[in-house]
């Protein structure tokens, strides 16, 4: 005879084994957060000057990069849209994060307040306020302007996290934290990048770590336990979420202000074989958790594949 304890083990098992047990995950992330989370105001030096030879972002992660236009355009101007780029993907994980940190008090609002699960979570969302912060101060330390997402995607970004499903809200975690995590690991190592920059990004990349484990471990439990009708609204509503971040992953507007045609750049972007290669890298390892534990299925799979993101 089958108990409901066994009914309940098999539960918490995926097609990547056993999950782990929640509050021991939550209190291993609580120690890594105590050994190594970073206050940036005191860690990056904010006053030194730039360096006029140092890019602001890998030159190989910039949008046009290998295009005709890319080729006709000057290194100063390259360098320049450069910059602009690294300040839109500052203003767009801003975005994410701001949206993450709701949908995080969302999924603690009814759990238990002296559980480790919870506990973790208002550290992560700690965490995000420093980033949002840091990176606020990247922008307006780099000498441009802030590049929110069009009107259209932040008044659906309003529905969207009011509809999502839990799981559906840390596939989006996900796949805001992922791809910029994977660009920024390029980046803190390369001593072509300005240093304030690489300071950032290194900041980020060891923080973020933590926010990806606690997501990923959670997003498999919710994949297991929750209803199938939520399992199949969490595939469609992440398909959309990846097709709204590879249209607002970068701004137009910074080919504007670095003097190209915009209408020209975003036409090449979107025909360069580069920058496909570098989103579907970029976007690999989280593909491949999704599909492994079955949020890349169904019509939601299609979606993927038009967002770019998945070959």
């Amino acid at each position: 005879m089958t108990t409901g304890s066994d009914r309940d083990l098999r539960l918490l098992r995926d097609a990547l084994g056993p999950l782990r047990d929640r509050e021991q995950v939550a209190e291993r992330l609580l120690e890594s957060s105590a050994r190594h989370s970073f206050d940036p105001d005191r860690e990056l030096d904010w006053d030194a000057p730039a360096d006029e030879d140092k890019w602001y972002w890998p030159p190989e992660l910039v949008s046009l990069y290998d295009t005709p236009l890319w080729r006709r355009m000057s290194e100063e101007q390259r360098m320049d849209l450069a910059r602009h780029e690294a300040a839109s993907l500052a203003s767009l994980g801003i975005w994410f994060e701001i949206i993450l940190m709701q949908l995080l008090v969302r999924h603690i609002y009814d759990k238990p307040v002296t559980s480790s699960h919870v506990r973790y979570a208002l550290t992560e969302i700690a965490d995000e306020c420093r980033h949002s912060m840091m990176f606020a101060r990247m922008i307006k330390k780099s000498g441009t302007p802030a590049y929110p997402v069009p009107r259209y995607y932040h008044n659906l970004a309003r529905i969207l996290k009011t509809v999502s499903t839990t799981p559906g809200s840390f596939a989006a975690t996900l796949l805001g934290e992922e791809i910029l995590d994977w660009m920024q690991r390029l980046t803190f190592p390369d001593e072509r990048v300005q240093t304030l920059v690489r300071g950032v990004t290194r900041i980020h990349v060891i923080e973020e770590a933590r926010h990806v484990r606690y997501a990923r471990e959670e997003l498999r439990r919710q994949m297991v336990t929750a209803p199938r009708w939520e399992q199949e609204f969490t595939r469609l509503s992440a398909g959309h979420a990846a097709r709204v971040f590879s249209v607002c992953f970068v701004n137009p507007q910074v080919y504007t202000n670095v003097g190209l045609d915009r209408a020209e750049a975003v036409a090449q972007v979107r025909a360069s074989g580069h920058r496909r290669e570098v989103m579907q890298s970029g976007a690999g390892r989280l593909t491949d958790f999704l599909d492994d534990i079955g949020v890349l299925r169904g019509p939601g799979r299609k979606l993927w594949k038009n967002s770019g993101l998945l070959a």
